[in-house]
């Protein structure tokens, strides 16, 4: 969890904190599973914005606004009493993919791409069908369905509501009709009173509640005023709005994000259109979701379990110091459960090459890292083939974005030029805040204080060979996959 403050009047990041102080931990208990508890996000929110005040003292009072960016495609359950009735079911989670499939087939492809832009797959309302099939003395129980950031808000404001992008990203929008996707909750037998009524996206959605104050150590009344998943967030952060503009993140999963204006969608559900951030039915806006689950999770994995004793800085510097190609060994980081782009196989991750007398630590993480770049790179050809431009991508200087390998290895294998951002998604929420209670008057006033901070062009020395190296992943891919 992670908490930024900006300061109103220059636009600039005046202090931020996170918690805990490792990664919060993801939950399988069977294979293909993939859950947190959401108390657990509440109480890291909780010392996440207590942090902020010993990192910059402030008064209570000074703060204008609060906004929200959470991770997409959970499912959270609510009784009537307001308690939460199982571990949600995240982003990352397979179990629904199934149901999904098959909901596709009876409603019909082209019915599917045409009014959702999306295969139901493995999105929040197949998980709630799940839940219905597998869990039905629970699923009886449920009075409301969040999403994790409908969750967050609730906890915050007490009330339970949600946005026209959070349904899109549930597959609860028809963008044909404007309005629910009653044909899928029909056919999954859902009731759509389980589902939260609707707030704007930018705009009033509660207020900060008199315990949730207390506990957050901040006045009541102040309003919650901006709610968005964290790739339409991560795009509006780094002030990406139009069309053919790009934004990338690549956290715990790696994501590349095309604005568009028009309702396009991959005929296999590849890569995924939802609503974006500043749509409207007179401007609409649409993001083109590329996502790989197994991005900075892998890397994570490999410092929990083989390099526990240095920071992130140092694997840097030893993957650095091992050839462009990782001397022929190849990394696939599909071990993050279903991978979209991948049609929802669920692959497991994999080494081809590995050589005992040649390949040392270096080798392993540089791979890795080029691995992830070259995934991201194969869904990005699919992007390319739904007319979408890739030239330039702006990302936050962040994550796996601070790694000269990955980031020069990107720019290569894409021949995209890459933007890095003094932002991270928590800036960005903070200044839809301020949109939000109309602190700033339009969307281009509220990223004053945003800087460039790094431009990275395709290195004209490299960009061959690692092209080459790139098609010679996406062979073995073709192998792996059959």
């Amino acid at each position: 969890m992670k908490a930024a403050l900006i300061d109103a009047y220059t636009g600039k990041l005046a202090a931020s904190a996170f918690s805990p102080a490792t990664e919060i931990r993801i939950s399988s208990p069977q294979s293909g599973f993939a859950e947190q508890d959401p108390g657990t996000w509440w109480s890291e929110l909780i010392n996440a914005t207590r942090q902020l005040k010993k990192n910059l003292s402030f008064q209570p009072g000074e703060i204008l606004a609060i906004g929200i960016a959470y991770q997409m495609h959970g499912l959270v359950c609510l009784d009537k009493q307001k308690e939460v009735l199982r571990p949600s079911i995240i982003w990352c989670d397979s179990r629904a993919v199934d149901i999904g499939n098959q909901a596709f087939m009876a409603l019909g492809e082209s019915f599917c791409l045409q009014n959702f832009l999306n295969s139901p797959g493995n999105f929040t309302a197949s998980k709630l069908k799940w839940v219905k099939e597998n869990e039905p003395a629970l699923y009886e129980k449920i009075d409301k369905i969040l999403l994790p950031g409908d969750y967050i808000a609730w906890k915050l404001t007490g009330e339970a509501t949600t946005t026209v992008p959070g349904l899109s990203e549930a597959i609860l929008w028809n963008f044909q009709t404007q309005s629910l996707a009653t044909e899928l909750l029909d056919y999954y037998h859902i009731d759509k009173d389980l589902l939260p009524s609707l707030v704007p996206t930018f705009g009033e959605q509660g207020k900060l509640q008199a315990d949730a104050a207390a506990q957050l150590e901040l006045f009541p009344g102040i309003p919650v005023s901006y709610r968005a998943g964290d790739q339409p967030n991560n795009a509006f952060s780094l002030n990406v709005l139009n069309p053919g503009e790009l934004a990338a993140t690549a956290g715990t999963s790696g994501v590349v994000y095309a604005v568009n204006d028009k309702a396009e969608y991959d005929p296999q559900s590849r890569v995924n259109s939802f609503v974006h951030v500043n749509s409207t039915p007179e401007n609409p806006r649409l993001g083109v979701l590329l996502c790989v689950n197994g991005t900075g999770i892998l890397n994570s994995w490999l410092k929990t379990h083989f390099f526990a004793n240095q920071s992130y800085s140092d694997l840097n510097k030893e993957a650095a110091a091992a050839p462009i190609g990782s001397d022929g060994l190849y990394f696939y980081p599909f071990g993050n459960g279903a991978e979209r782009v991948l049609s929802n196989k669920d692959l497991g991750a994999s080494l081809r090459g590995l050589q005992f007398n040649r390949h040392g630590k270096g080798h392993i993480l540089r791979a890795a890292q080029e691995g992830i770049v070259f995934a991201l790179t194969y869904g990005m050809e699919i992007m390319q083939k739904m007319g979408i431009s890739l030239t330039t991508v702006r990302a936050g200087y962040a994550n796996m974005f601070l790694s000269e390998v990955f980031t020069f290895s990107f720019a290569n294998a894409t021949g995209c030029q890459v933007e890095l951002y003094n932002t991270d998604g928590a800036q960005g929420a903070a200044r839809g805040a301020g949109l939000g209670i109309h602190w700033y008057s339009n969307f281009e006033s509220c990223f004053k204080g945003l800087d460039l901070v790094k431009k990275i062009d395709p290195d004209e020395r490299s960009i061959d060979l690692t092209r080459e190296i790139y098609l010679q992943w996406k062979k073995n891919l073709s192998f792996i996959t059959q």
